[in-house]
């Protein structure tokens, strides 16, 4: 069993799309630490792969085209991050993009794992922005 480092995505917006370079980075300096780095995708597989584009064969994704696990975090906005510990609670989150508070989640997940805090944000990581609705 892995804690999940995830990062919830709505592939048919553009909030979504303007996060995936600075998820793709915070995720990847994850690699190597006791967590599951992940993109949880909503939409089908097939979309999925034609929003990540190669993204898609270097992390592991999960597609949520119901939006159940959406739901089942509690989530009301698009792209989050969010940390689900060993024993299936939800140890941090962040929704929308706001560097402090993705920070906070990523530092939750470092002490977690005993892996090194990452600098968010980083100078060419986005402006912070509102999500959108998570169960739209």
């Amino acid at each position: 069993m892995f804690n999940l480092a995830s990062v919830v995505l709505d592939p048919f917006t553009n909030e979504s799309s303007w996060i995936l370079k600075t998820a793709t980075r915070i995720l990847g300096g994850f690699r190597g630490a006791d967590a599951r780095c992940n993109f949880v995708v909503t939409c089908t597989a097939d979309e999925a792969k034609a929003f990540l584009g190669p993204l898609a064969d270097q992390l592991l994704v999960f597609c949520d085209p119901d939006r159940s696990f959406v739901k089942s975090l509690g989530l009301t906005e698009l792209p989050a991050f969010v940390f689900v510990a060993m024993d299936g609670t939800i140890a941090a989150s962040a929704e929308g993009w706001n560097g402090a508070e993705w920070r906070k989640v990523s530092d939750k997940i470092a002490v977690a794992t005993a892996w090194a805090k990452q600098s968010i944000p980083a100078a060419s990581d986005p402006v912070p922005f509102k999500g959108t609705p998570a169960l739209a």
